[in-house]
């Protein structure tokens, strides 16, 4: 009878224990989640998502699927995604200023190449106007105007260590000059071919 009552005892000590190990960890991840958002929040004010995109995206989707998955009440999971998502914004943050460096050189070395471009393409205008080339003079002047413009936004903004929007204003602005090049090399070989 004895053995019965401590078997018992025992059985219900585990069971009691096991219990409360089970509703210890079935809580949800509030602390870990409010660690990722925060360290989301800095990441951005240093602007990691203009300049660390990919892993702050990365941080952004671990803290989306944390906050799902204690939705679904699988809290040990999303511990664990919470806990990369702050990982993820603090790597972001580490890799801010290396990239924005990074960026603005690339920046100011497309500056040059874009400025190129415009004298390639003032050329290309003026060879069109000499040969009386049929194209559109007053839209190509404006386009050159602006993008003259263009080149001294982007040069401020450099300064002013916007590097992000200089960098894609200038990918526009280059890909912009390239297709009215491209329209007055058609034009001018047009023309040599209507003289044949």
């Amino acid at each position: 009878m004895r053995k019965r009552v401590s078997s018992t005892i025992i059985l219900l000590f585990i069971f009691l224990l096991s219990l409360t190990l089970l509703t210890g960890c079935a809580k949800p991840p509030t602390q870990e989640v409010e660690n990722a958002e925060k360290a989301l929040a800095q990441a951005k004010q240093k602007e990691a998502d203009l300049y660390v995109q990919d892993e702050f995206r990365k941080a952004e989707e671990a803290l989306r699927k944390a906050k799902d998955l204690i939705i679904n009440r699988e809290y040990k999971e999303a511990k664990a995604a919470a806990e990369a998502s702050a990982k993820s914004a603090l790597k972001a943050i580490s890799l801010v200023e290396m990239n924005k460096a990074t960026l603005k050189e690339e920046a100011e070395k497309m500056v040059q190449e874009v400025q190129q471009s415009m004298g390639e393409l003032k050329t290309f205008a003026a060879t069109a106007i000499k040969k009386k080339t049929p194209f559109n003079k007053e839209e190509v002047q404006g386009a050159i105007g602006k993008y003259e413009l263009d080149i001294m936004s982007v040069k401020d903004q450099l300064q002013e260590q916007k590097i992000r929007g200089a960098y894609d204003q200038l990918v526009s602005l280059k890909e912009q000059i390239k297709v009215q090049k491209e329209n007055l090399t058609a034009a001018l070989d047009q023309k040599k071919e209507a003289k044949k």
